[in-house]
């Protein structure tokens, strides 16, 4: 469990990198991390697609789940 939280958080801070004007803070972004290490991990599932396995597949998958969850929260963000 710990070591979900420590990839989402930074496959968080990675995606607010990632995504200029889309994040919210270090924090808030760790928090979309770590759902979006979830998220990730449910869309690749869905597609049946395996990235890689161990640490660096989990770190690359929480990254894109994150950058789409920033994806998502920026557009009802800006409305």
């Amino acid at each position: 469990m710990i070591y979900a939280i420590i990839i989402g958080g930074v496959a968080g801070w990675l995606a607010g990198s990632i995504m200029k004007g889309g994040g919210y803070g270090i924090f808030k972004n760790i928090i979309l991390g770590i759902v979006g290490g979830f998220v990730g991990s449910w869309i690749f599932g869905l597609l049946g697609i395996v990235i890689l396995n161990g640490t660096f597949g989990a770190l690359l998958e929480g990254v894109i789940g994150a950058v789409v969850i920033l994806a998502i929260a920026g557009v009802t963000k800006k409305k």
